[in-house]
């Protein structure tokens, strides 16, 4: 399996968060790629495929926004991370904002995200990443990893959110689609519903989001995710939520999977974008399922029986000692080592 990395994306490194009322350090931190290299060992260096396939799925005033948020951050005497206080709930439209206070809240839906001064750079290349990823496919490979980082899932067409900027896996999703490689599964995997792919493929048919996760009611995202959550549209039916509760093991995990992998072969998918985040792991320090190291190798054996050519993006994933063996776990079951 061709695995692919930049170290450009080890440049976004906030130093703070907030989170359930308090400051908190970054859970995202560049220490987990240290921890799944060293696991992984070395990965291709990723192409560049500019901003085109980016622009495909995202907004072009929201591309230019991230371009530019931390140098407005400095220009408006700000010191360290740029991080938005003020969110419009009800209402939100396009608006032609001056003050960077008002465009970190226009553009976001949390005060966790911060914007730091390597975070376009990282964004960017960790989007070349997912697209290198989708070129090995293309090109033959069965299975190519993408070593995303920052994650991407929470991030929609024109918003960030969840320490996500890019949506990486909608990037190759929509290129997989141009590229004819359809009808195109994204299966999310990830403790936290992927709110930002459902989003931008919800009005779609040509695109199945298929997610296993926290319910909403208790966790993150909270706004999103839900089980009567299907689709609108010609995408009606091509959203497949399943909500699950906290302390959720194995027994309560393998029959929500079997339901989704048996969505996707309904679907007739010919090709599979898998969001994989490892912050379900039992020690994960944000997150409350109770999955194993093991268990993570069983959910990648289950997916490889659809035979379906795989790009798999990394998502979360946040106890930095277990993170390492728990993506290696994945990944070998995908390959069947």
């Amino acid at each position: 399996m061709k695995r692919f990395f930049s170290d450009h994306q080890i440049g976004h490194a906030p130093l703070r968060e907030l989170n359930n009322g308090d400051w908190m350090d970054f859970a995202e931190s560049p220490a987990r790629v240290a921890s799944m290299l060293n696991a992984l060992g070395e990965c291709e260096t990723p192409n560049d495929y500019g901003l085109e396939p980016v622009l495909a799925v995202h907004d072009p005033d929201y591309v230019a926004f991230l371009k530019t948020a931390y140098d407005d951050w400095q220009k408006a005497g700000r010191e360290g991370d740029a991080i938005g206080y003020a969110f419009p709930a009800v209402r939100r439209r396009k608006l032609d904002l001056t003050r960077i206070d008002g465009k970190l809240g226009h553009y976001s839906f949390d005060a966790a995200t911060p914007i730091a001064n390597g975070t376009w750079n990282a964004a960017y290349w960790g989007a070349q990443t997912a697209l290198s990823g989708l070129d090995a496919v293309t090109d033959g490979q069965s299975h190519a990893f993408a070593l995303c980082r920052p994650p991407g899932h929470h991030a929609g067409k024109d918003y960030y959110g969840g320490y996500c900027f890019l949506n990486n896996a909608a990037i190759i999703a929509q290129a997989g689609v141009h590229r004819a490689l359809g009808p195109v599964a994204v299966l999310d995997v990830d403790y936290h519903h992927g709110n930002g792919t459902q989003d931008i493929f919800y009005e779609r048919g040509d695109v199945l989001f298929t997610s296993i996760h926290a319910d909403p009611k208790m966790d993150y995202p909270y706004f999103w995710g839900h089980a009567d959550e299907t689709g609108e549209g010609e995408g009606e039916g091509a959203t497949f939520n399943q909500p699950l509760p906290r302390g959720t093991t194995w027994v309560g995990y393998e029959p929500a999977l079997d339901a989704a992998l048996e969505k996707i072969v309904r679907f007739g998918a010919k090709f599979l974008v898998i969001s994989y985040g490892a912050d379900t792991f039992e020690a994960d320090p944000i997150s409350f399922f109770k999955l194993t190291t093991s268990d993570m190798h069983k959910i990648a054996e289950r997916v490889r029986t659809l035979g379906l050519p795989t790009v798999t993006v990394m998502e979360g994933g946040y106890n930095i000692d277990a993170l390492g063996s728990n993506v290696e776990a994945f990944l070998s079951g995908l390959t069947g080592s």
